[in-house]
């Protein structure tokens, strides 16, 4: 049954200095994202930041008032007082919800829009405001709870008010989308309890030969390890502070807890088994995350596992999108990953997200953006991801430009606890299998073939032959081994 929202609180703090700073200079409109979390134990939300889109990239604001033309503004003039609108770029402000939805941590979400609008062009914009409701809900969804609705909260002037509305996010968008929604303001951050968890993970999958894997590209081949470790979180007990989690306990000490995660042994129910002739390599991808987490100290302890463990596999997700989206725009290759290799021997240049491992002649050794952190509100933590060769003014850019904060000025108050890169790469199945077959695929990288492979086919051993000889010199040293021992028993 999906979860119903009965009541928002919002930090009082952090509202009131978005009102004076609307009160002071009134732009026409604004629009922005809620930042929150959603507590289906509770049926509430508690909104901790209000977050004005940016302009766009042509210098435009993401909200302007429209009024009526002239000739239209005549005919109505006797039946509508306003019929002025609210004009919203729905595109931009659900690219802004994407990129700030990776910047926050277990828990904390985008969870829904809020504008800065007279209640006439309120009123002649419903359909408007739940588009862009929705558009941000599939942009930065939420992924742990069934909530199928969004919040829309309306600042309005003239008179000052806050209104705060569920919005459906059913396909059928009607103005009866939109339903009243209990709204006060609070003291929310104080309430608040942080959790960290350090999480190691190890992930080998085999590489199939010819194509036989649905999962054949790196980016399908990492969606796919991201979704098995899923699983694993799945069954996951938990360590909090070195106690075993209880579902219904609470959690009332201060400072932060310590979150251990102890994966199941593994049954193997999602790893088929493959032959050797199935299995032309194996891939190896593992590292450590930092995780955070926030809990309202009336909510259960289990809830704060939950967020952590979304937020693992948020994070890598996130990292795997980040180096898509990068390459995507410039195929160029930035990481030692090797080559597409085609099936004439022949190199062709692609983004690293589209290449085919069971193709490549190399290893292939992509390692992930790190995950830093920089502080927030009332002690929680705002992250982001940076690459090998970034520093952390990426950081200061983004939280400056993204999420409307000061950019930190202490270097020591961003934390960069991920020291362990991860990473992911791909071995020969007999560089990992057999050590003594390795030195026979050195070899055999050494030897140069033609485009055809026919000029120099009787000055090469090929691959099923090595395997031949390899078999045969095994044979011979049992062989051997054997007559030494009859020897020496007789």
């Amino acid at each position: 049954m999906p979860a119903m929202v009965k009541g928002v609180v919002g930090e009082e703090t952090r509202f009131q200095s978005v009102e004076d700073r609307l009160t002071k200079s009134p732009p026409p409109a604004e629009v922005g994202l809620l930042i929150g979390k959603f507590s289906s134990a509770l049926d509430r939300v508690s909104l901790f930041d209000l977050i004005p889109t940016p302009h766009n990239d042509s210098g435009e604001p993401a909200s302007s008032i429209t009024l009526p033309d002239k000739k239209t503004a005549s005919k109505s003039k006797s039946q509508t007082p306003d019929s002025s609108s609210l004009f919203i770029d729905k595109d931009w402000v659900s690219e802004h919800a994407r990129q700030v939805s990776r910047m926050l941590v277990g828990g904390v979400k985008v969870v829904g829009v809020y504008v800065w609008v007279n209640d006439n062009a309120f009123k002649n914009s419903t359909i408007m405001l739940c588009q862009t409701v929705k558009g941000v809900a599939e942009a930065a969804p939420i992924l742990e709870v069934n909530w199928c609705e969004r919040l829309l909260l309306q600042i309005c002037y003239g008179p000052r008010r806050w209104n705060c509305r569920n919005c459906s996010l059913s396909s059928n968008i009607t103005s009866s989308s939109l339903r009243p929604c209990d709204f006060k303001m609070g003291k929310v951050l104080s309430s608040f309890q942080t959790f960290r968890c350090m999480h190691s993970f190890n992930i080998r999958l085999p590489i199939l030969h010819d194509g036989s894997s649905k999962f054949q590209t790196l980016s399908d081949v990492l969606h796919h390890a991201i979704s098995v470790h899923a699983k694993e979180l799945s069954d996951a007990k938990s360590l909090i502070d070195g106690k075993l989690v209880l579902d219904s306990e609470p959690c009332s000490s201060d400072g932060v807890h310590e979150v251990e995660l102890l994966l199941p042994f593994s049954n193997n129910s999602f790893i088929e088994a493959y032959s050797q002739r199935d299995v032309s390599g194996i891939l190896s991808f593992s590292g450590t995350i930092c995780s955070f987490a926030y809990l309202n100290s009336k909510e259960p302890i289990s809830q704060a596992v939950t967020d952590i463990k979304g937020d693992i596999i948020t994070s890598l997700q996130s990292r795997l999108d980040i180096i898509c989206d990068e390459t995507d725009v410039d195929s160029g290759d930035h990481h030692d990953v090797g080559r597409q290799v085609g099936d004439d021997d022949v190199s062709v240049e692609k983004p690293i997200s589209q290449f085919v491992l069971h193709l490549l002649r190399k290893e292939c050794n992509l390692p992930f953006p790190r995950r830093v952190f920089a502080p927030w509100l009332a002690g929680m933590y705002v992250c982001d991801y940076l690459q090998p060769s970034e520093t952390v003014e990426v950081l200061k850019d983004h939280c400056m430009e993204l999420l409307s904060m000061k950019a930190p000025t202490e270097v020591p108050t961003i934390l960069e606890p991920e020291k362990e890169v991860i990473s992911f790469k791909t071995k020969s199945f007999w560089d990992v299998a057999v050590p003594f077959y390795s030195e026979i695929h050195l070899l055999e990288d050494k030897m140069k073939l033609d485009s055809r492979g026919e000029s120099s086919s009787d000055k090469l051993v090929k691959p099923g032959h090595i395997s031949v000889v390899a078999a045969g010199v095994i044979l011979l040293l049992s062989i051997l081994v054997g007559f030494v021992l009859f020897a020496l028993k007789g």
